[in-house]
């Protein structure tokens, strides 16, 4: 199952797992949001943190600090979980 984490926004933060779908409006605390939002979008499928198998995390533009905690959640979970982030479906910008 694919987990997609979107941090770009100040007004806004997104998070995806499979076909469910959690939007959180604020523009205070974005960090401490998103991995209550992916435990609950967890409890709701009712499929445990292992069944992620791919993480993607929105690359920008954005905000830096938004792009930032999205990444580092992302390269976490992938550590932990020995999964890869980004692995296909990222195009690097040209400059």
């Amino acid at each position: 199952m694919t987990l997609d984490i979107d941090t770009t926004s100040n007004k806004q933060t997104i998070v995806k797992l499979g076909t469910k779908k959690l939007v959180w409006d604020s523009t205070v605390w974005r960090s401490q949001v998103v991995l209550p939002m992916i435990k609950k979008l967890l409890e709701d499928s009712k499929r445990p943190l292992t069944d992620i198998s791919e993480i993607k995390v929105h690359p920008g533009p954005g905000s830096f600090t938004g792009l930032r905690v999205g990444a580092a959640i992302a390269n976490a979970l992938a550590y932990i979980l020995g999964v890869k982030v980004n692995k296909k479906d990222f195009v690097s910008p040209k400059y």
